[in-house]
């Protein structure tokens, strides 16, 4: 009888945590088809946290609190399989041990996940920047696209003589000073798009950086810290529209195609040279890739009119991602795994979401939001 106790006792110290953290995430996966229920939980509660956070990570202007976060947990969880194979091989009743590891470990692990959702996942499943902003593409056409990508072209002609340049002519702009000037991008596209306001802290340089360009990654925004983390090594021209990318997500703008598109716009009114270039640039590349398949000849007509300092800084970024390929395939299985992160929340094109920010484009040029 008196076993019997201990072992429900012994079942019930492990089935209550996990059972209260799990509550909450099913709670979530439940709700979260709501979009008014998710609005309002991110209006109120996960908006408010995120800034919070921004706030306190921002005291700490020249280190990425995420990247210790993130480097803390990694060594906390290797501790902890080191210690269980350790315990495992001089213990009895090594089932036991390993059992008990992983039940820590995996609830951990849903803890982690279960306030990600609430604090971030919220955002998509409520309603998104077109939505709120009412820029709501119904399509685009060809002459539309080739349009917007004929402004983006010479936007970006214009702009490459105004950004810093070395000796060999190629994109020199120090990454410090694109960080410092970072703080006004947004200040113009606020007053066109409202839902772009928001709270906004400093992105701040990434010491792995290059270990996130083997993985193919130019930046990341960080929930549990509200930081816009940015690839530092990456090429430089691209860096001021990838902290603009980045910052739309600290504004509360989820999906990546909508925060590639507000980044890009935010850049290239801001009257700030650096970001304008570069958010031009970045346009110009996806809208070409667009185009290219949609008219062929059009997209010949515009690119041979690219001046020598835009070809120049896009063979650049060509030639630095196609060098950063790994043999290892680390690259491909971690674009895999975000793929079905980004399918598994609400956005169906997967990592390809970042090319339907083409849409956006096209539409805001065609209603008037930017012109030549």
């Amino acid at each position: 009888m008196a076993g019997e106790r201990h072992r429900r006792r012994t079942a019930l110290k492990y089935i209550i945590p996990a059972a209260l953290a799990a509550a909450p995430a099913g709670i979530f996966y439940l709700t979260r088809r709501h979009t008014g229920f998710m609005d309002a939980v991110n209006d109120n509660a996960a908006a408010p946290a995120r800034a919070f956070l921004g706030r306190l990570s921002s005291a700490l202007p020249f280190m990425s609190l995420a990247e210790v976060v993130c480097t803390a947990a990694a060594l906390w969880v290797l501790y902890h399989i080191i210690k269980t194979v350790m315990r495992a091989v001089r213990r009895r009743g090594w089932r036991t041990i390993l059992a008990r590891r992983a039940y820590a470990l995996a609830l951990a692990a849903l803890l982690c996940w279960t306030a990600f959702c609430w604090l971030w996942g919220v955002g998509y499943f409520a309603s998104g920047f077109a939505v709120k902003s009412g820029l709501l593409p119904d399509g685009v056409t060809a002459d539309r696209l080739a349009e917007a990508t004929r402004i983006f072209a010479d936007m970006a002609n214009s702009g490459a003589g105004a950004v810093r340049r070395d000796d060999g002519g190629h994109f020199d702009e120090p990454v410090g000073d694109i960080i410092a000037l970072s703080d006004g991008v947004y200040d113009a596209i606020t007053r066109e798009f409202p839902a772009l306001a928001g709270s906004q802290y400093r992105p701040k340089a990434m010491l792995y950086s290059r270990v996130f360009s083997r993985l193919g990654f130019t930046g990341f925004y960080f929930a549990f810290t509200g930081e816009s983390n940015i690839n530092t090594a990456a090429p430089g021209c691209l860096i001021p529209a990838t902290a603009a990318h980045e910052l739309a997500h600290q504004r509360g703008v989820f999906a990546e195609e909508e925060a590639n598109f507000a980044g890009i716009a935010a850049c290239v009114t801001s009257g700030i040279p650096v970001y304008e270039y570069s958010g031009a640039l970045s346009g110009l590349m996806y809208l070409s890739s667009a185009l290219r398949q949609a008219d062929a000849d059009a997209w010949t007509q515009i690119t041979s009119g690219l001046n020598d300092d835009v070809r120049r800084d896009w063979e650049d970024n060509n030639a630095y991602w196609e060098a950063q390929r790994s043999d290892t395939g680390a690259g491909a299985v971690v674009n895999a795994i975000y793929d079905g992160y980004l399918k598994s929340n609400g956005q169906p094109l997967g990592v390809k979401s970042y090319g339907a920010c083409v849409d956006l484009l096209v539409e805001w040029v065609h209603s008037g939001g930017i012109t030549p």
